[in-house]
């Protein structure tokens, strides 16, 4: 072998071995731990936006059904005091379920029911003197603005004093509803006043 031979390959031995060599794998190393760690971190970053998303969605939907059982629950209570039957018969009402159709469907979404029965915690008999003879819903708490005698009915005879036959009476009605899917509960109280017979209202008030 000729010395200048040789030198090549010694040479190029050297360069094989060289420090430029070893920091190009120094540095492909670094870039893949890199690479990993911004994988890592963009796969953290992915499921915390996914459980937020969740979360944002649990929110809502527990806001929703929030809402709608309160609706459920107010709804109850305008059915049950657009019935004279609460003040006569308040046991019997309260007794049995309400159906609630939130979404206008036919079907029934919510079941309410009345806990407890709705209360009478005032009354008043009115006074004949505080109606008006000329209002159609004083009439009845009037009875007959007529003088009878021998069978003769006079127009315009003054009307007796004393105590008519209604009363106002103030109500609480409480209706409840709970959705036991959603894990949600509502209670809506609603004070009313209301004018009846003093018959209907003489055992429901104290």
């Amino acid at each position: 072998m000729s010395p200048r031979l040789a030198a090549r390959e010694i040479g190029s031995a050297r360069h094989d071995g060289s420090p430029k060599s070893h920091c190009g794998f120094h540095h492909r190393g670094i870039t893949l731990i890199l690479s990993l760690i911004m994988l890592a971190a963009l796969a953290m970053l992915a499921m915390s936006a996914v459980n937020t998303s969740m979360s944002n969605m649990r929110i809502v939907g527990n806001t929703q059904a929030r809402h709608e059982v309160l609706s459920a629950a107010q709804a109850a209570v305008e059915l049950t005091i657009s019935s004279p039957l609460f003040v006569q018969q308040s046991a019997a009402v309260a007794a049995a379920p309400i159906p609630v159709d939130v979404d206008g469907d036919g079907v029934a979404d919510y079941s309410a029911r009345l806990s407890p029965a709705p209360a009478c915690y005032r009354v008043g008999v009115l006074k004949v003197t505080e109606l008006d003879p000329a209002s159609p819903d004083d009439i009845k708490c009037l009875g007959s603005s007529s003088v009878q005698n021998s069978g003769i009915e006079v127009q315009g005879s003054a009307l007796p004093t004393g105590d008519s036959l209604c009363a106002d009476s103030q109500w609480n009605v409480r209706a409840v509803v709970t959705d036991s899917r959603r894990n949600a509960s509502v209670a809506v109280n609603q004070g009313i006043a209301v004018r009846s017979l003093s018959t209907d209202t003489a055992n429901a008030c104290p």
